[in-house]
């Protein structure tokens, strides 16, 4: 049985930290990715809070498509290039949106999204999927979130 979770009051880098331990606990020697993926967007939304949408697109076909996640039902299909996922493909790095209205083609799946971080995970410079992160306040993501989701996307290159 699995009982992961953060522990109380920690800063940002030690919540991240544990993040990593419990997805590399949870991901050593599974093969399926989106078991995997599955997994790990269960931990995403433990460790991260004020969140509304925590999870995977995947790299199919020379686009995104949906993953696992946790939030509420999301877009399928976005182009590589559209919207801040399509961006961190696109531009094969992380984003960190403080107001995703005033990002350019922003995609509103959730109308109640205010910030979003979207993390490229890369496997010998291909991007194969995207961590994206939204939450309702605006502003919520900062340098801390994006090193510890950065870090978690090199930690799990190699296994989704």
């Amino acid at each position: 049985m699995f009982d992961f979770a953060p522990a109380p009051d920690a800063a940002k880098p030690a919540i991240y930290a544990q993040l990593c331990e419990a997805a590399e606990a949870i991901t050593a020697g599974e093969s399926d990715a989106v078991a995997n993926m599955a997994n790990v967007a269960a931990l995403l939304g433990e460790f991260v809070t004020d969140c509304n949408w925590a999870g995977f697109y995947r790299m199919v076909d020379g686009g995104l498509v949906l993953g696992p996640f946790c939030g509420r039902p999301a877009c399928i299909r976005i182009p590589v290039g559209r919207g801040v996922c399509g961006a961190a493909v696109a531009e094969a790095r992380s984003q960190l949106v403080e107001d995703v209205h005033a990002f350019p083609g922003h995609i509103a799946c959730d109308a109640r999204s205010r910030s979003e971080l979207v993390v490229p995970v890369l496997r010998d410079g291909a991007v194969v999927a995207v961590i994206d992160l939204d939450s309702p306040t605006p502003a919520r993501f900062d340098a801390e979130d994006q090193a510890g989701i950065e870090a978690l996307a090199a930690l799990l290159s190699d296994r989704i």
